[in-house]
Formats: C-alpha cells, sequence, structure tokens
C-alpha cells in the first residue's frame, strides 16, 4: 500500500475510533490532514474574533507551515494508529 492509500484508509479510520479524543488531538489530526492534502494554510484567518473553532483549526494547520505533505501524511497515519491502540 502506498501513502496516500494509508493516508486515506487513516482517514476514514479516525471516523470509527474507539473513544473520541481530545480536542488537542482532534486540532492536530485536522492539520495534519488539511496539510496533507493541501500543503501550506491558504486564505485568510477567520475574521469573526467569537469563532473560536474556526480560529483554533487555522492556527492549528499554520504552525504546520513548511512541513511537506508526504510528512503531515505520515504523521497522521501515526496518530491514528497510535488513537486505534496498534
Amino acid at each position: 500500500m502506498d501513502l496516500q492509500q494509508e493516508f486515506e484508509a487513516a482517514a476514514s479510520a479516525s471516523k470509527a475510533l474507539p473513544s473520541k479524543p481530545d480536542n488537542e488531538t482532534l486540532l492536530k489530526l485536522y492539520s495534519l490532514y488539511k496539510q496533507g492534502n493541501e500543503g501550506d494554510v491558504n486564505g485568510e484567518a477567520p475574521a469573526n474574533p467569537f469563532d473560536f473553532v474556526a480560529k483554533a483549526k487555522y492556527q492549528a494547520w499554520e504552525e504546520l507551515k513548511g512541513k511537506t505533505r508526504e510528512a503531515a501524511k505520515q504523521e497522521y497515519i501515526q496518530l491514528v494508529n497510535k488513537l486505534q491502540g496498534k
């Protein structure tokens, strides 16, 4: 299985984890997934100062700026495997 296939399998597996991860882990999953799929963050940060979820997601993704898509995919796969208890 190549990296892209493993990444897609991990994305599917992340939706059926044995228990819901904490918010920090969810942000890590989100940011690694976005970086792996799209690369560096694009667009403007959320304008609404009270949209805390959107701001947290944007900031988490922005922190990965410069990380290659391949490295992000690999980290994502490792994190999902860890959450599954593998």
